[in-house]
């Protein structure tokens, strides 16, 4: 039994009316209009005001004192470039024993991180203890080893709830397993949910790396406190190149910059604060957005460039929270790749839309900024400041017309297509939020099992005023396009009517993918070939928060 839609926006309209009268949590939350697509709070409509992303139990307000960002000083820290990381030896391919391929160790250990020049260590937990973790970067069709070591506490610092699924009291409190994101690796390393281990514990992943180019990432995937672990800090860039990609002369070397972008919550000591509902046992709350932005690692840095072309590669590592990167002034962004790599040919770009686990991959031409500040922003946040330096400009970008052949897949050559639902419910009981992937729970039979190497379409139907960054494990994919229906009509008899004729792709969703935004009330169909490993994979939206509670279902690859 579920509570109706109207009842639940009640009480959300009451919770809204509760908070109205101080600073509280709402806006930190996410509070979102009717899109979920836009930063803040919108004008209230006819369904209600910022209610289903909320939950209708009352929300605590922060513990502690929180820190006012907008008090620090901007640009004053030197923006941090995460190192890349090194092999350490060499072991034999788990399938060829006269194969030796090298070995990365990554220790996950706790962190003092500098965020503001003007604020104390915060402590996190990083990858190496730096966050973000070191750069890994891999070439296409050399395999490597990493050894994954948990040196971390056993407590945990951040609140745990112990009624979502995986995270019962009965488990151990600090648990990690790392996936790649964007990786085509057998499920064994793929960094199952379930698959974790404790402090003291290591764990060796074998990582094939054929595929083509990509801007890749690495992050904790426990289930149950994947929320927390990330948000403490456990993220770091892995790279993939190749010829075709090395072909093209991109700018490189000091030239090619990654910016990973995530939002925070601190308190006055500088020190990381994640929200809870204010009920002791059931902390979870709908989603998290900090008012502090953060660039590999500081908040509001700088970065001395030259008058020059550079390679920027952005990585949205937030929680919850959707960025809107764009340049001051008339600078535009020249997009060459999207999650999967480089796209067929460039685009230019005003703003870009990266919702969390997305990536883009752009070329910034300063050749035309000589001795002037161009700050990368998202809607009014300021988040970087490129100080380009005096000085002789260099040739400007010249790219190719073609990056890469991106042929599309054929929707006639799909063996299945499956209707999946976005769902969220209010229950009855407790009149908290559960949030499901069609209608299921992650425990139940696994229903979605394609047929190793062959290709389906997903047809992605959100039911929700929320738009849900999807990720599949294991495969990359295409989006077909997006469509209206009609969603009361589908609440009253849960038939799907569409409206309108399908949409087809905007120019920087083409390409290839693996974490797409499902907009609210909208079917959004992507098309894969699943021709990677065959086992368990999960697929889940990538707003952590959802994820946790329980926006994600395992899925199996069949072997033919």
């Amino acid at each position: 039994m579920t509570i109706g839609r109207r009842r639940f926006l009640e009480h959300g309209a009451k919770l809204a009316a509760a908070l109205a009268g101080g600073p509280g949590l709402f806006g930190l939350l996410g509070c979102r209009g009717r899109t979920g697509a836009r930063e803040g709070p919108s004008p209230s409509t006819s369904r209600g005001l910022c209610t289903s992303s909320v939950t209708s139990r009352p929300l605590s307000r922060l513990a502690r004192p929180p820190l006012q960002p907008e008090t620090l000083p901007r640009f004053v820290d030197r923006l941090p470039i995460p190192r890349v990381l090194q092999p350490q030896g060499t072991r034999p391919a788990p399938h060829d024993p006269d194969v030796e391929v090298p070995v990365y160790r990554v220790i996950m250990r706790p962190a003092e991180v500098s965020v503001h020049r003007d604020l104390p260590p915060t402590r996190m937990w990083g990858y190496e203890g730096e966050v973000p973790g070191p750069t890994i970067v891999a070439q296409s069709g050399r395999a490597l080893w990493i050894e994954w070591v948990n040196d971390l506490p056993e407590q945990h610092f951040l609140p745990i709830d112990h009624t979502l699924h995986g995270a019962h009291a009965d488990q151990p409190e600090v648990r990690t397993v790392v996936h790649v994101h964007g990786a085509k690796v057998p499920p064994e390393s793929d960094g199952y949910p379930e698959s974790w281990f404790v402090p003291g514990k290591r764990l060796a992943c074998f990582y094939p790396n054929g595929q083509d180019a990509a801007t890749l990432w690495y992050h904790d995937h426990a289930m149950g406190i994947e929320r927390l672990n990330i948000y403490a800090g456990l993220f770091g860039l892995f790279l993939v190149r190749d010829a075709t990609e090395d072909g093209l002369g991109l700018p490189s070397g000091p030239h090619e910059i990654p910016l990973v972008l995530c939002d925070r919550l601190f308190d006055a000591q500088g020190q990381l604060v994640y929200p809870t509902s204010g009920i002791a046992e059931a902390p979870w709350v709908p989603q998290v957005r900090g008012d502090a932005h953060l660039v590999n690692g500081k908040i509001a840095p700088y970065v001395e460039v030259e008058p020059r072309p550079y390679r920027i590669r952005i990585l949205n590592a937030s929680n919850s929270r959707t960025y809107y990167p764009s340049l001051s002034g008339d600078h535009t962004l020249v997009q060459i790749g999207t999650d999967q790599g480089l796209r067929a040919s460039p685009l230019s770009q005003r703003t870009l839309i990266v919702a969390p686990g997305e990536r883009a991959d752009v070329i910034v031409d300063f050749s035309t900024a000589a001795g002037q500040e161009v700050i990368l922003q998202s809607q009014t946040l300021q988040l970087l400041q490129f100080r380009v330096a005096q000085g002789p400009r260099a040739e400007p970008a010249r790219l190719p017309e073609t990056l890469r052949e991106v042929p599309r897949l054929d929707p006639a050559t799909a063996a299945r297509k499956r209707t999946l639902t976005l769902n969220e419910y209010g229950d009855p009981n407790t009149r908290n939020m559960v949030m499901l992937l069609n209608r299921s729970r992650w425990q139940q039979p696994v229903t979605e099992r394609p047929t190793l190497g062959s290709v389906e379409i997903w047809e992605l139907v959100n039911n929700t005023d929320d738009s849900h960054p999807i990720h599949l494990h294991a495969v990359r994919f295409q989006l077909l396009d997006r469509q209206g229906y009609d969603f009361t009509a589908y609440d009253r008899s849960g038939r799907i009517v569409t409206r309108g004729a399908p949409l087809p792709p905007a120019p920087e969703d083409a390409g290839w993918k693996d974490t797409i935004r499902v907009e609210p009330f909208t079917i959004t169909r992507i098309i894969a070939r699943f021709d990677g490993f065959p086992g368990r994979y999960v697929w889940h939206c990538h707003l952590l928060e959802h994820a946790a509670n329980e926006m994600m279902r395992p899925y199996d690859i069949v072997a033919g």
